[in-house]
């Protein structure tokens, strides 16, 4: 290992801090490149790192210093020099800076000429990374000037004065992120050396590049940076010269791009782009955060990644890095406040649209192993959930040629039971044009509060006590008051009457099986239940979705009177002019927060104090304090853990994202979990 010398270049053999919630923020720019002048492109590249002050890690295009097009000029001593020259001037002009920087040079290495990428960090030379793969096909011919870089090379190097470490099985460790590079073609081949850096362990992978531009380039060149992050688990920077290298023959477009584990999260304009032209001195830069406690947790969970490291074995020497890393105050990319949820309208259409498919597609086979005779048995409210597994019966009976009437939807008003929503069930199921029909779960709910001796939120009954007349003393009492007998008894009283039927459909989402938003045995259970990876904040939008592709007219406006209606359970009594009183949200907190919790806890792993961070700069749909947003993380966590016993027996369902909450295919946990340390 190289140790510093007294002129502050070399290595130090201890590893930095850890990046602030594992936020790292790289830039990809393509400088003013002055073709054959190394100190000019030198000092524009500090143009440019300058101008990323923000960022951790600013990475600048292969042969940089100097310029891709320089052709026989590479074979110059005076060329060769002033590289050298360039390097060093860079390497005094980012001294008081603390990030990392990769740039393209040139290098004598022994009497080979290489095409490199030079790494530096607070004034100190770190190591150097040779290009292995030289295109000479079509416009390329490197293999004119360079020599390919391979693990018969020395392990480090002589340059300006120190002994730098060298080679293509260099890794950069930096506290929590492991830097892997490679070079332009490096990437097109097909099996990149990225991919044995990321199974060595490389969570940051960069791509120096001269791509030029050609019809159609483009488009390839991004599914390439993006998949290659999607494979590696990783992320993938890409930086490419722009329009300033010589034009002689080949135009460079300046396209730098950021992906993330399959996700591109950010790409420059480039030479090309339909939009007003740039002047040829404009600089074509991307930055984005990239999440380095993401990766690791996807990759913890991907056992395939880990056996291609046991297949493969890469060996890599792994550099460490020290400097002090700089806090982000806040993240520079949008923090998605609706992770299930895409922005782009089109996008969500095409979203809610697969997802209708999926649903639809699962109930179908599911059926097939039904008689013919089977009625699909569904409770129809009124509230969204049950209309989004209505619609989905709907038309997976039209998909197969089953007629509607095969539908039996059952409303069952009970204590709680608004005009409002049992209007929009009655209308709804008229509309579609299923079977119906209409119980009142009100004598049956009165009968067992008599026989448990059970007085609803405190009322005194007895035999004489009318429906009629406990309806009245119900809408009297104080608002606030809550009984989980009375609401459970009519949740399972429901239950018992779709079971009595036939085979039942299942109305309840991901979300209330997060929460435990349900009564055992009751709402909670069915035969087979296509809503059940479908969070809250999804379902509206699939259901607006329905109504405007799928139905038309009084249908189309019932779904969206549906739609619009507050959240509740509708288990206790409305208010004395007939509306809802029981909010769901007002009890337990905004959904939209508990599908933010939801998501970046089962998906990405976060910790409460990672996923707090991101909540309080995420722009919400309804602003809530940092007050609400920690009391309601506090609720989701607490809910989520004593809940797992619901979620245990659940019913068959399909999954349709990458959250699902399934005990058989995707979240196993202990009933009794403990959640002190979340």
């Amino acid at each position: 290992m190289v140790r510093e010398d007294d002129r502050g270049i070399g290595v130090t053999v201890t590893a930095g801090p850890g990046f602030v919630h594992g936020l790292i923020r790289i830039t990809a720019a393509a400088p003013i490149v002055a073709v054959g002048d190394p100190v000019r492109c030198a000092k524009h590249c500090h143009e440019v790192i300058a101008q990323a002050a923000d960022s951790h890690l600013v990475l600048l295009p292969e042969l940089a210093l100097g310029g891709y097009t320089c052709g026989d000029l590479f074979g110059q001593r005076s060329f060769l020099d002033a590289v050298l020259e360039a390097i060093d001037w860079l390497r005094e002009a980012i001294k008081k800076t603390r990030q990392m920087i990769v740039v393209g040079a040139p290098l004598m290495i022994g009497d080979a000429l290489m095409n490199t990428a030079v790494v530096l960090c607070e004034g100190r030379l770190i190591g150097v990374v040779p290009k292995q793969y030289l295109p000479n096909y079509r416009e390329f011919y490197e293999q004119r000037h360079y020599h390919p870089g391979d693990l018969r090379g020395p392990t480090s190097i002589e340059l300006l004065g120190c002994e730098v470490p060298f080679g293509v099985d260099l890794l950069l460790r930096w506290g929590d992120a492991v830097v892997g590079i490679e070079i332009c073609e490096d990437l097109w081949v097909p099996v990149p050396p990225s991919s044995m850096m990321a199974l060595a362990g490389a969570n940051v992978l960069l791509n120096l590049s001269a791509s030029n531009e050609t019809v159609g380039k483009a488009a390839w060149r991004r599914d390439l940076v993006t998949s290659q992050s999607g494979r590696c688990i990783a992320a993938y920077a890409y930086a490419s010269s722009g329009p300033t290298e010589s034009s002689t023959d080949l135009v460079f477009g300046g396209h730098c791009l950021i992906a993330e584990t399959g996700r591109l999260v950010g790409q420059s304009q480039r030479v090309g782009d339909d939009t007003d032209s740039q002047p040829i001195t404009a600089t074509y830069s991307v930055t984005a955060d990239i999440d380095l406690q993401r990766i690791e947790h996807d990759r913890r969970l991907t056992g395939s990644w880990h056996h291609g490291r046991s297949i493969h074995q890469p060996k890599f020497r792994t550099i460490e890095v020290l400097t002090t890393v700089r806090e982000i105050d806040a993240p520079l990319n949008p923090v998605d406040a609706h992770p299930f949820v895409p922005k782009d309208p089109k996008t969500l259409d095409e979203r809610c649209a697969e997802i209708s498919g999926i649903q639809s597609a699962a109930l179908a086979k599911r059926v097939s192993r039904l008689s013919s005779k089977s009625p699909l048995v569904i409770g129809v409210s009124g509230g969204l959930d049950s209309t989004l597994a209505l619609l989905v019966a709907v038309q997976t009976c039209d998909a197969n040629g089953w007629p509607r009437e095969r539908i039996l939807g059952l409303t069952m008003p009970g204590f709680g039971t608004t005009e409002h929503t049992l209007h929009s069930a009655n209308e709804l199921m008229r509309l579609l044009g299923i079977s119906a029909e209409t119980i009142d779960i009100r004598p049956l709910s009165l009968d067992s509060f008599l026989a448990l001796q059970h007085r609803p939120l405190g009322l005194v009954i007895d035999d004489a006590t009318t429906v009629e007349a406990l309806q009245q003393q119900l809408v009297n009492t104080p608002h606030g008051n809550g009984d989980l007998v009375f609401e459970n008894v009519q949740a399972r009283l429901r239950t018992f009457l779709l079971m009595s039927r036939g085979f039942v459909l299942g109305t309840g989402d991901m979300s209330e099986q997060a929460l435990g938003w349900c009564t055992y045995n009751a709402d909670h259970m069915s035969m087979y239940n296509v809503n059940t990876s479908i969070p809250k904040t999804l379902v509206r939008f699939l259901v607006r979705y329905a109504a405007a592709n799928h139905f038309a007219n009084q249908c189309r406006d019932i779904l969206m009177r549906i739609a619009d209606t507050p959240i509740s359970p509708e288990l206790l009594p409305p208010d004395a002019s007939g509306k809802i009183r029981q909010s769901t949200e007002a009890a337990i907190g905004a959904y939209e927060l508990h599908d933010f919790f939801l998501f970046h806890f089962i998906r990405n792993g976060f910790t409460r104090e990672k996923i707090l961070y991101l909540a309080k700069h995420a722009v919400f749909t309804e602003k809530h304090s940092d007050e609400q947003i920690e009391k309601t993380i506090d609720t989701f966590f607490r809910r989520f853990f004593l809940n797992q016993f619901k979620r245990s027996c659940v019913p068959d369902g399909p999954k349709v994202g990458s959250v699902s909450l399934s005990p058989r295919g995707d979240w196993r946990m202990p009933s009794d979990a403990d959640s002190s340390a979340f």
